[in-house]
């Protein structure tokens, strides 16, 4: 990470000495509070707030500790509450009088209580724990719980169920999976795992290629928020989160299962917290064959969550993923049900993705919080064919499978600083300044056959490099019934050179209500996402393409409003969102010299996305919940060649549902997707300009044999749905995986 040698001893010496400061502290009452889950689990990463009674000022601000403990050190313990933020559950309120105690030390333990999705704590809307209704954003939370019942191979498969989202796969397991949201882009998602960015600059990712084991929870936010986030967040924010270890007892967890078209899927973690150390680390191996010719997928992760409380108010935690990918690419044939092309035998990819995270948490002084963050992800990519099977001559403007191969090296590196300072319970200011090294290395070579002439062959290396800077401020106010929140992100890119991000939002508790009606709350919000430019599209990326450092941002211009509804005491939940998305200065190619085909990627497109959520969640009971959407989106390109039609691959059209069971003795999840038709094409000449809709329903359960003995299953597309969910990529039929996982340690 080339010039950030100097940030990195700039942060060294600020952390040293505010554990300095820390450490000198002499107090006279230590007040140690455990937070646990309705299961009596500890709960790790937990904010926990100390405030005297009928005062609005913190204390002191603390996170939990892998073994779910926060330590204060008092003065004076009388008088005294405390505020659990816990991300995945309801805000928890406690006296310190009902806590046990001794002259010098005060013990509490608070348990958590689950909630609806509105009164659920989440972290991606404010980037710091705050109950979602506070934040006027759309936030959809898996708990690991519910993930680990649904048992989706891929995050693709676990998105698909949440409310605003639409993936298409092309094909199969490892297919390249996009995501679309509110009429955006698929490369509009910022996507960060463990707090790392996981897209490729310019926004490129691929859902189907993230395994999800021992994920602790995902958040997906819906909506513009590069603020807080930067470039890429048009449309959407997805975090992924690994979980903390937490027993006193290590506990070895694994198992193993599979199912039809040949799946076998094997995994082990050990994992647990022993006084200020915390650890999980976790391996995944999935591998199956497919449907079809050449659709075989494998995919081998490994991982770890490493954790050190270095004093009360310091903790320092390491995180890493790495996983590596084989996927065959059958590429187009089968054309809503019209088998127009044999499959690719041999074209194949290949993903090694690597990502780190070093985290130093510093609670000090009173009502602050700080983290200093240095991450990196890295991947590395190869696409190559090599064989013409389906047919390759330039005589004959036969182009559909000429031999290549392409690699691709990738890395973000970045440091940040995030300080979050609480002087009131009804105020929090935040502030924070990212580095970011962005950095690739392109190699193509490909290779077309002529009939009557020696082949052409073509190869090219592109070097890519991009050093940004970026800064942000953000101010939440909750005042009575009104919560707001302004904040704005200055960006200095070396592509598109300055610019400022800002977003306001604005929610209020329109009526209190009573049983039936509990609570009627208005919000607002207006918003500006950026992305920057590929770099494929700056840089020299072909002999025909004339490079461009001069592009600009491309930007949303997003405003949403709407209303949130409670019913029978706030145990259902029915909101409805209208969104306004305007994307401007987007890039397209531009056809310079039609006589050479040389031209230039430019800011010229501009096109336009509205329309309304409907959702309705609700918890029938502490184990049992529903989360239910519809999405009605209308989408128009104002410019190019395809103005005034619809954007490709967004339905009008759009459902999802989730109802789960989270049981002691067993666990059960129903999910729907309901996609329209939406338009599309097939790329090849064969005037297909749509994309069939479909339903598809996925079942999962597990069941404890024992305490330490579960058996699981699951079905995807129970239904036998045929279908593309990407123009000539068949999707995969009713598949079945069962098994068992043991558990060994623990508590």
């Amino acid at each position: 990470m080339r010039h950030s040698g100097f940030l990195l001893v700039f942060f060294f010496s600020i952390s040293t000495a505010f554990i300095s400061t820390a450490s000198a502290a002499d107090p006279h009452i230590d007040l140690r509070i455990k937070v646990v889950d309705p299961h009596s689990a500890a709960v790790a990463g937990a904010q926990v707030s100390i405030y005297r009674k009928d005062e609005a000022s913190p204390l002191q601000v603390r996170s939990t500790s892998g073994e779910g403990e926060a330590i204060f050190h008092l003065d004076n313990a009388a008088g005294l509450r405390a505020q659990v933020l816990a991300p995945g559950f309801a805000v928890a309120w406690s006296d310190v009088e009902n806590a046990s105690s001794s002259a010098t030390l005060i013990k509490l333990q608070i348990a958590l209580q689950m909630a609806t999705a509105p009164e659920t704590v989440v972290v991606t809307a404010t980037r710091t724990p705050a109950p979602e209704q506070e934040t006027a954003s759309s936030v959809s939370l898996l708990s690991g719980a519910a993930i680990e019942t649904m048992q989706p191979t891929s995050g693709a498969d676990a998105l698909r169920f949440l409310p605003g989202a639409v993936v298409n796969v092309a094909g199969q397991r490892g297919g390249l999976g996009s995501l679309f949201v509110r009429g955006g882009d698929s490369r509009y998602n910022k996507v960060l795992i463990d707090g790392v960015p996981a897209t490729d600059p310019g926004g490129t990712f691929n859902a189907s290629t993230v395994p999800l084991a021992e994920t602790d929870r995902l958040e997906f936010l819906r909506g513009a928020q590069s603020t807080l986030y930067g470039s890429d967040a048009m449309t959407s924010v997805v975090q992924i989160f690994t979980r903390n270890g937490t027993t006193e007892t290590p506990e070895l967890r694994f198992g193993a299962d599979g199912g039809t078209f040949g799946t076998a899927h094997g995994f082990a973690s050990l994992a647990g917290a022993q006084s200020s150390f915390d650890y999980d680390l976790f391996a995944d191996q999935f591998n199956t064959n497919g449907q079809g010719p050449n659709a075989d997928y494998t995919n081998a992760l490994q991982g770890g969550n490493v954790g050190v409380q270095l004093n009360q108010r310091v903790l320092f935690r390491l995180r890493a993923r790495h996983s590596n990918s084989r996927t065959g690419v059958p590429g187009e044939w089968d054309f809503n049900g019209q088998r127009l092309l044999a499959p690719d035998i041999d074209q194949r990819a290949r993903d090694n993705n690597f990502l780190a995270s070093g985290e130093l948490l510093i609670s000090a002084p009173a009502r602050w919080q700080h983290r200093l963050t240095g991450y990196e992800y890295n991947t590395r990519r190869l696409n190559e064919d090599d064989i013409p099977d389906r047919g390759c001559d330039n005589s004959l403007f036969i182009y559909t499978d000429c031999p290549f191969v392409a690699t691709a090296h990738i890395n973000r590196a970045g440091l940040l600083y995030q300080g979050d300072y609480t002087p009131r319970s009804w105020a929090q200011t935040t502030v924070g300044y990212e580095f970011e090294d962005e950095n690739g290395r392109f190699y193509t070579k490909s290779v077309t056959l002529d009939s009557q002439n020696p082949p052409f062959i073509f190869i090219q290396y592109i070097p890519a490099v991009w050093l940004n800077h970026s800064a942000y401020v953000q101010q939440r106010l909750n005042w009575r019934r009104l919560s707001a929140i302004a904040g704005v992100r200055y960006v200095h890119h070396e592509t598109f050179g300055n610019k400022a991000v800002p977003r306001v939002a604005l929610t209020s508790l329109a009526l209190k209500g009573k049983s039936f009606f509990s609570g009627t709350r208005l919000r607002f919000s207006y918003a500006t996402g950026i992305k920057e430019p590929r770099f494929e599209e700056a840089f020299p990326s072909g002999s025909e393409i004339i490079p461009n450092f001069n592009l600009k941002a491309e930007e949303n211009r997003a405003f949403e409003t709407g209303f949130e509804q409670g019913f029978f005491g706030g145990k259902y939940q029915l909101s409805g969102v209208y969104f306004n998305n305007l994307f401007h200065n987007q890039i397209n190619f531009v056809i310079v010299d039609p006589m050479t085909f040389t031209g230039q990627y430019q800011n010229i497109n501009k096109s336009m996305a509205h329309g309304a959520e409907l959702q309705l969640s609700g918890r029938l009971s502490s184990r049992f919940s529903l989360d239910g959407a519809y999405v009605y989106t209308s989408t128009e390109a104002l410019t190019g060649a395809s103005k005034d039609q619809p954007l490709l691959r967004r339905p009008k059209h759009s459902g999802n549902l989730l109802l789960t069971y989270l049981g002691s003795r067993w666990g059960a999840n129903l999910g729907g997707t309901f996609v329209g038709r939406r338009p599309d094409s097939d790329f090849l000449g064969f005037n297909i300009n749509h994309a069939a809709g479909y339903a598809r329903v996925d079942l999962g359960g597990w069941y404890a044999i024992t305490s330490r003995v579960t058996a699981y299953a699951n079905a995807e597309n129970a239904l036998n749905a045929h279908y593309n969910e990407v123009v000539g990529y068949p999707a995969l039929t009713a598949n079945f995986r069962a098994g068992v996982r043991f558990r060994i340690g623990g508590e």
